[in-house]
């Protein structure tokens, strides 16, 4: 991809060029760093209180604990996709599932680029065989969704291979619910502004510099090509038995909570704490039009 611009600087009240981003430059420009937060038409002006946040992430998490003992004791197979924007904070979501969870009984699963082998296999083969068996739940830090969208945006399969996968997966994953598989589909969106913030972090700090990746960097010319990729795979396969639901995350902690709620407000297992399991901030998650068709 051509070097992008060093010219990234506008002044204050001017639209910004999301063109001449750089994100070598050492400053974030200001119409980014100002509009982070509520880009894209996220409701809130500022990100949650961090003691709140922590209060109610122990105690969800200890929901979660319940939900796992329930799902041993009844023999549950549950699978959780998690999907998205680059940089929307899908791996430190699920790192909060997983904080205090038995690693024995519920799985990660964030799969490389297929290997010579795979790729001569049916697409949903290899994720197959990360499906969990009963009283296991599986999340998926991306899924068989690539094909819809990274495979699929940045040239790495045909038109007639998506074509194919958009009619393949509400089957697929209507035979795994058929078959008494739990499936819940998030996605997690951020607004433009907020996405370039985070890669500039990312790009700017040591620690954090590994999760910038090639394709992160490439990712930053194609926005309205993702946008046009996800409304084209909500209205594929969004569908009653195996719906989306969209979780508006510039504000990290909020997102954290309410993907967790997503979760346990959707299943009735023993000792639920409804006092903690209120429903999601409608706010920012949903599975409207509203969300669907929102950059």
């Amino acid at each position: 991809m051509p070097k992008p611009s060093r010219k990234n600087t506008k002044p204050a009240g001017e639209p910004f060029d999301f063109n001449n981003f750089d994100l070598d430059a050492p400053d974030l420009p200001e119409p980014i760093s100002k509009n982070a937060i509520a880009s894209g038409g996220y409701p809130y002006s500022k990100r949650m209180k961090r003691k709140a946040y922590e209060k109610q992430l122990v105690e969800l998490q200890y929901e979660l604990r319940k939900l796992q003992s329930w799902t041993r004791k009844h023999g549950e197979r549950i699978v959780i996709l998690f999907e998205g924007r680059d940089a929307a904070g899908k791996g430190g979501t699920i790192k909060r599932f997983m904080q205090h969870l038995n690693p024995r009984h519920a799985h990660v699963v964030a799969l490389s680029k297929p290997t010579e082998a795979e790729r001569g296999q049916w697409y949903f083969q290899r994720y197959v065989a990360h499906l969990p068996t009963a009283g296991d739940i599986s999340l998926f830090d991306r899924s068989w969704y690539n094909r819809a969208g990274v495979e699929r945006v940045m040239g790495f399969c045909e038109e007639t291979d998506v074509e194919q996968f958009l009619a393949e997966a509400p089957l697929f994953e209507a035979a795994l619910v058929r078959d008494g598989i739990r499936l819940f589909k998030f996605w997690l969106t951020i607004g433009h502004e907020m996405q370039l913030k985070r890669f500039h972090d990312r790009r700017h700090d040591p620690l954090r510099h590994w999760k910038l990746s090639s394709i992160d960097l490439m990712a930053v010319a194609k926005w309205d090509a993702y946008t046009d990729a996800k409304e084209d795979l909500f209205r594929h396969t969004h569908g009653q038995a195996t719906p989306w639901t969209v979780i508006r995350a510039n504000d990290k902690r909020r997102a954290r909570l309410n993907a967790i709620r997503a979760l346990l407000s959707k299943i009735d297992y023993e000792g639920k704490d409804k006092s903690v399991v209120d429903s999601p901030d409608k706010n920012i998650v949903g599975s409207g039009q509203e969300f669907f068709f929102q950059a």
